[in-house]
């Protein structure tokens, strides 16, 4: 599955550990990224500082649903059931 352009729940729904530039702790769960347009674009696509685990997210229909209202929720609730 490809990912939805002005989608943006992967960088709104789950929690990041990694720092970020201008988020040095990362960013809790349900926190949209600093780095997110408002077109709902990542800002650090395809830059070194682009966080490891943004770039190894790969989009499939069981994480992110058929809408980014249902990508939320779904991302949520993953976030939830692994949360250490």
């Amino acid at each position: 599955m490809k990912c939805r352009e002005g989608c943006g729940a992967c960088c709104i729904a789950p929690s990041i550990s990694s720092p970020l530039p201008g988020m040095p702790n990362g960013k809790p769960a349900g926190e949209r990224c600093l780095h997110l347009s408002v077109e709902q674009l990542c800002q650090l696509f395809g830059r070194p500082e682009r966080p490891a685990v943004c770039g190894a997210f790969a989009a499939d229909l069981e994480v992110c649903g058929t809408s980014q209202e249902e990508a939320i929720k779904l991302i949520g609730w993953w976030e939830q059931m692994t949360a250490a």
